[in-house]
């Protein structure tokens, strides 16, 4: 069966780099941000242009600015209903209000042009997602962001790597965040995550809510959490980062070998986008028609896929309270029942992804 991520070849490649640095950690005992957190968060500032701040999921560094900002009740905030549903679970365990604006149909992205319309009196921010390793516009949704006098977060939880008009995705927004659950392209051995700051002061903040609302130790400013980073998962990101341009070319590269293969095909790849200078590849998607189908006889094949997201998130039964029916989001809709993505990593041989070709186009041609 190929795999459909390989960790494990990616693991023997680093091997020695990996198991260096867990034994630095295992050391110095310094278990829980520790020496090598701090290095990253380092690492991080200087690759994206901010203030970095670690912390244990990608779903805490989304949840963290949020509750930094103290908003209130029933505020509102603008994100897509096509994503993992963290987006907007932390929104509403805030008892904030998710407001959800329907996608691109050729990107599965935020369709930015609608946003404005789905602004109100209530509206505090706008949470983008840079879907699949894809930014989307963020100056123009900055541009509305500052129109309207409230927030954008990116949520770049697929995209870290990449780069928009010449600047890091992370990089660009006044707050973003990122994931480094395993599956991600830069990810480490469990949970973990990283948000990023434009401004020093509201990047403290959040870092001393992480550590339980600590500033110094045992002096507590702010009610926060434990949402600390463990050092562990820190040293095997360091070990990994070496390595990580390398990886993305890899994965352009395997991507740009899916395009060519299935141009003129019934499979139709997501449009990569004139500002994309480089597409981080978490996935790669494609739409088709009788989707599952397809998935089946691929699987008889060997060809594992995957679908993001085959229910979008005004129909999660969590978010039932929100009174939002079938169609509110047609093309959200329409787009869970055609995407799925195929394997995609840096590891991938020029021979496995020939048969992952052959096989969807064998498929294709025959359904």
């Amino acid at each position: 069966m190929i795999p459909f991520i390989d960790l494990q070849a990616q693991y023997q490649a680093y091997k020695k780099e990996i198991d260096t640095r867990i034994e630095g950690v295992l050391s110095r005992n310094d278990y829980i941000m520790g020496k090598d957190v701090k290095e990253l968060e380092e690492w991080m500032s200087n690759y994206t242009g901010t203030y970095a701040v670690a912390l244990s999921s990608g779903t805490d560094a989304l949840m963290i600015p949020l509750y930094a900002m103290d908003l209130k009740e029933g505020d509102e905030i603008i994100t897509t209903p096509f994503t993992f549903f963290a987006t907007a679970e932390v929104i509403s365990f805030l008892k904030l209000k998710p407001v959800f604006v329907d996608i691109d149909p050729e990107t599965c992205n935020i369709d930015i042009n609608k946003i404005e319309g789905a602004i109100t009196p209530k509206t505090k921010g706008i949470i983008s997602v840079s879907l699949f390793g894809q930014t989307t516009d963020l100056d123009r949704i900055d541009g509305i962001a500052k129109k309207h006098n409230i927030f954008h977060i990116e949520d770049a939880a697929q995209s870290f790597g990449a780069i928009y008009k010449g600047r890091k995705s992370c990089g660009v927004a006044e707050v973003s965040t990122t994931s480094f659950f395993p599956a991600k392209p830069l990810g480490t051995y469990g949970d973990g995550g990283m948000m990023y700051f434009k401004n020093k002061d509201f990047a403290d903040k959040c870092a001393s809510i992480v550590n339980q609302g600590q500033s110094v130790r045992y002096e507590h400013q702010y009610i926060g959490v434990n949402a600390r980073f463990d050092t562990f998962k820190a040293a095997i990101l360091l070990a990994k980062l070496g390595h990580y341009d390398d990886e993305l070319a890899r994965r352009n590269e395997i991507a740009t070998n899916y395009a060519k293969a299935f141009a003129g095909s019934k499979a139709i790849p997501l449009k990569i986008e004139e500002f994309t200078d480089r597409h981080a590849w978490a996935q790669y998607t494609l739409k088709v028609e009788q989707r599952d189908k397809v998935r089946d006889l691929l699987q008889e094949k060997g060809i594992p896929t995957a679908i993001h997201y085959p229910k979008p998130l005004h129909r999660q039964p969590a978010l039932a309270y929100l009174g939002l029916k079938e169609g509110a989001y047609p093309i959200a809709e329409d787009m869970s029942t055609k995407v799925f993505s195929l394997p995609m990593h840096a590891f991938m041989d020029n021979d496995t992804q020939n048969i992952i070709i052959d096989g969807v186009l064998d498929v294709l041609n025959n359904i």
